[in-house]
């Protein structure tokens, strides 16, 4: 059973879209702004999280990005605010899609079985019976990629969670490595079902994935801006 996270601050839409997403046999913990969502956050498990950007007790682009730097659960943007700005910040602090109210509920639940579905194919091509332990885990330039788990281990050991986003990217980049991708390729590669995204998506799940590998240099050393034609994992992984 899929369990759903919503945060929204108006007390009917709370009540009306938790009942819908019930409907279609999905467990849903209701949250009525910043405060709650931390706390259940700390005690629960959830597979999706539909936050709404707007709230009276605290900033929904900082939540977003506080949940994708410490787990992999998707989350879904619910907003007023329906400007390409708006949307492109959202993407930009990692939320994996961003729908604009009002919006039909029924457009809600595909799009999260989307992401969902792609999650779960992702973790289960990542981990076939067949394969030894080790090739579960991708190895580069001092850092270990997880694959089943969906996290980053740097050289010292600190294990950073990577969104769904930056999972796709990097599992792209990962099984080309030292080719130059374009963005369109890298969007065919990454593209999650049902999500609208663009050029520029690329360029900021490239830009979030370079500040967790701690890749200060402007063009990038591990992955690199080849000008005009893309970008290149600058590096050979060993499996």
């Amino acid at each position: 059973m899929i369990h759903c996270l919503l945060v929204d601050d108006d007390e009917a839409i709370r009540t009306s879209l938790g009942h819908y997403l019930r409907g279609f046999g999905m467990a849903v913990t209701l949250a009525e702004g910043a405060v709650a969502m931390r706390g259940l956050l700390a005690q629960s498990r959830f597979d999706i999280i539909l936050l709404d950007l707007m709230l009276p007790d605290g900033d929904g682009l900082e939540l977003c990005q506080s949940v994708v730097g410490t787990s992999a659960t998707p989350v879904i943007l619910l907003t007023a605010k329906g400007d390409v700005g708006s949307r492109v910040l959202g993407l930009e602090w990692g939320a994996d899609d961003y729908i604009t109210k009002p919006f039909e509920p029924r457009e809600l639940v595909a799009r999260m079985h989307a992401l969902l579905r792609r999650d779960h194919r992702s973790r289960q091509q990542a981990q076939p019976a067949a394969l030894a332990q080790a090739a579960q885990t991708v190895e580069f330039a001092g850092w270990r990629f997880d694959r089943v788990r969906h996290l980053l281990i740097d050289p010292s050991g600190v294990v950073l969670p990577l969104s769904s986003a930056e999972y796709r990217l990097l599992a792209a980049l990962a099984s080309h490595p030292n080719q130059v991708l374009s963005r369109e390729r890298l969007l065919e590669l990454s593209r999650a079902p049902g999500v609208d995204v663009n050029d520029r998506s690329i360029d900021l799940v490239v830009s979030r994935l370079r500040k967790k590998l701690g890749d200060t240099q402007r063009d990038g050393s591990l992955i690199r801006t080849i000008r005009g034609e893309g970008y290149l994992f600058d590096t050979s992984p060993v499996c």
